[in-house]
This record gives structure tokens, C-alpha cells and sequence, in this order.
């Protein structure tokens, strides 16, 4: 028990590897649009395995005593999955669904962390009988739950004048087995220095685990929001250092939930243009994805006409780009968003009857990984 302050269908096509002959990326998609196997018109994503091992690769040079337990609702596409169990990570699964997601890929149930702060009795009585052990909690109402003095809006965690009764209220009343503190700083975190913060607070809950004759807590979590950008050198070197000031002791094993790391850049997605519009100035176009599939409402700005991007819902809110430039398109063009991985198909719906669940995913290596 880790105490913490603070399943979408797929169909899967597995490409070739990438030649090392002057094939790009751009290549490989138009070879897959016009691929008679491939449903015309229909939208995909490629996902770049090579990308995965290069993010592993500079995980472990970043964060060599960092377990990293990838945090399953960011993307659940199996492929990726595989290949992250391969390369020797861990998941955080936060559903029982996301636990029998990762355990049909024949992964163990030891490698799982059940790191939801509010689970369903339902959900930890499967968890409990599939072998999933290792879980989190911030409060005594439920059975088994995550306490973080820092929690994003305050929705999870504890607090800190909280931590005394719970530990307390856990191994004394409750007879679980606190093994850790956890945290968690929010997505995608700007400010190194809050890790820092993070990992003294998750000292002093150590420190009143001691206080209470608690056996000697042996886990760290230090959560997630790591992004694959120059900032995350500079996030790992902090928090390294505040590991060695708050935590000297070498047995002690830090883990961590890494979510977009990993997927955001390794999958691209292909789009179809499926309508235009002119008004004035100001050309607006249709695709066949949408905020009811892979986008948030926001998405990137280009050049050239001023144009609009919209989902294919009769929604009005369904759009996925407004008052940005594109070069004029005509339809049945493609358009493709790159940085794609992350908290993006697995958010799919099937509302207004596009089914934004099965857009295929097609795994690649851009080289001989």
C-alpha cells in the first residue's frame, strides 16, 4: 500500500521498418493513404516504435534509479504497451479495465500499480483477486487509496494535517500495509523547483510514519507530469538532487508515472479533409476527426489563408482549430498532426455515430530497433 500526498477498441496494421534510403515519414503516410488495404478516406495513426526505445533510453540516462510505472489512461494502444513492458517498464493503471488491458498482454500483475485515489469496492476486489497487490490512499473512507500534501486542485490527496490520523487510522485500525508515499505534481509541469517541494513534504510523512512506530516505509513515488522536452533534463537533475538531501538512505526505491513521456511524440496522426467552405476571406475545412475523438479544443497554428478546422459532428463546439493559417486545401486532402500520443485516441467517443474508437494505428520503426 503506497500512501500519496498530493478500453478503447484498436485495430493495429504492423509496417515495415522505415528503409535507411531516403524513405521519410511523409513517404510512409501517402504510401498508406493510397494503400488499397487501407479503408479510403479513413483516418490513422502511425506509431513510431524507434521513438519509444529513444524516450526509454533517455529516461534511464535521466532518472537511473527511477522505476517508471507508465501511467495507462494517457494511451492504451497494446503495441505501445508491449513495447514499454519490453523495455522494462511498470504500469499505472487507474481502472479495472486498464488492469485487464495490461494483463491480456501477458504482462504480471506484480508489474501493476492500481494508483486510482477513489476505487470502486467492485474494482478492489478485482484488482485483489488478479494479483494486483500494490495500491494507493489519501483518506480513511475508502478502503484502499493515495496521500499527497500537494495534490492538483486539491480533488486528491491529503493534506497535512491529515497525515498523522491516516497513517495512523491505516496500520493501526485498517492493519494495511503502508510501504511508501506517493505525489503527484500535476501534467505537464513547468516548475522543477514544485518537485523539490514535493519531495520534502514526502519526507515529513515519512518522518511521522517513524514518529508513530510505523516499520520503516521503503517506496517514493514521484508521480508523473514529465514531458519529452528540454525542460525534463532540468526536472530530473532536481529532483535527483532533492532525492539525495531529503533521502540519502540507498535502499530506499523510487518510482515514478510517466504518461505523455512516452506516446506524445511517437504517434502521428493522418486526417482527411472531408468538407470546405469559403466565407470571404477565410476558408474552413472538415476533417474526419474531432474534440470527439483525438483533440482538445486547441490545437497549433500555421501559415498562409486564414481557415478553420472542424470535426466531423453536427456539434458546433466541435472544432478542432479556429482562426489559424493553412495553405488552401481541396477535399479529400490529408492533414496530419504529429505529437499525437498522448491523452488523445484513448479519449475517444462514439458520439453523433462517428466512431472515433477504431481509427487504426500503424506500427513503424524508423530504424533497426
Amino acid at each position: 500500500m503506497l500512501l500519496s500526498t498530493a478500453h478503447a477498441k484498436t485495430h493495429d496494421h504492423v509496417m515495415p521498418k522505415i528503409p535507411k534510403d531516403g524513405t521519410t515519414m511523409t513517404d510512409l503516410i501517402r504510401s498508406i493513404a493510397t494503400d488499397q488495404k487501407h479503408e479510403a478516406g479513413q483516418p490513422f495513426y502511425i506509431l513510431d516504435l524507434s521513438t519509444i526505445v529513444r524516450l526509454m533510453d533517455k529516461w534511464n540516462h535521466s532518472f537511473p534509479n527511477v522505476k517508471p510505472f507508465y501511467a495507462v489512461k494517457c494511451n492504451n494502444e497494446p503495441a505501445l504497451l508491449t513495447k514499454l513492458a519490453n523495455l522494462g517498464a511498470n504500469f499505472d493503471c487507474a481502472s479495472l479495465l486498464e488492469i485487464d488491458t495490461v494483463l491480456n498482454l501477458g504482462i504480471s500483475p506484480n508489474q501493476i500499480i492500481f494508483a486510482n485515489p477513489c476505487k470502486a469496492i467492485s474494482h478492489i476486489k478485482h484488482a485483489a483477486a488478479v494479483g494486483v497487490n500494490f495500491t494507493t490512499f489519501d483518506s480513511k473512507l475508502e478502503p484502499l487509496v493515495t496521500a499527497a500534501p500537494c495534490a492538483p486542485r486539491q480533488k486528491f490527496g491529503a493534506l497535512p494535517e491529515e497525515i498523522e490520523p491516516l497513517l495512523h487510522y491505516a496500520c493501526n485500525v485498517a492493519g494495511l500495509k503502508v510501504v511508501g508515499v506517493s505525489f503527484h505534481v500535476g501534467s505537464i509541469a513547468q516548475d522543477p523547483i514544485i518537485y523539490r517541494e514535493a519531495i520534502a513534504n514526502a519526507r515529513a510523512v515519512f518522518d511521522v510514519a517513524d514518529y508513530l512506530g510505523i516499520p520503516k516505509m521503503q517506496i517514493l513515488n514521484i508521480g508523473g507530469g514529465f514531458r519529452s522536452t528540454p525542460l525534463f533534463e532540468e526536472i530530473a537533475s532536481v529532483v535527483n538532487e532533492a532525492v539525495q538531501d531529503f533521502f540519502p538512505d540507498p535502499n530506499l526505491k523510487i518510482i515514478a508515472e510517466p504518461g505523455r513521456f512516452f506516446p506524445e511524440t511517437a504517434f502521428t496522426l493522418v486526417t482527411h479533409v472531408i468538407g470546405k467552405r469559403v466565407r470571404g476571406e477565410k476558408i474552413e475545412y472538415w476533417i474526419d476527426e474531432g474534440i470527439y475523438g483525438s483533440f482538445r479544443p486547441t490545437l497549433y497554428n500555421s501559415c498562409f489563408a486564414e481557415s478553420a478546422i472542424l470535426g466531423p459532428s453536427c456539434d458546433s463546439l466541435d472544432a478542432v482549430a479556429v482562426d489559424i493559417k493553412l495553405p488552401e486545401l481541396e477535399l479529400d486532402d490529408w492533414i496530419v498532426f504529429y505529437n499525437m500520443g498522448a491523452y488523445s485516441k484513448c479519449a475517444g467517443t462514439k458520439f453523433n455515430g462517428f466512431d472515433m474508437l477504431s481509427t487504426p494505428t500503424y506500427i513503424v520503426s524508423t530504424n533497426s530497433t
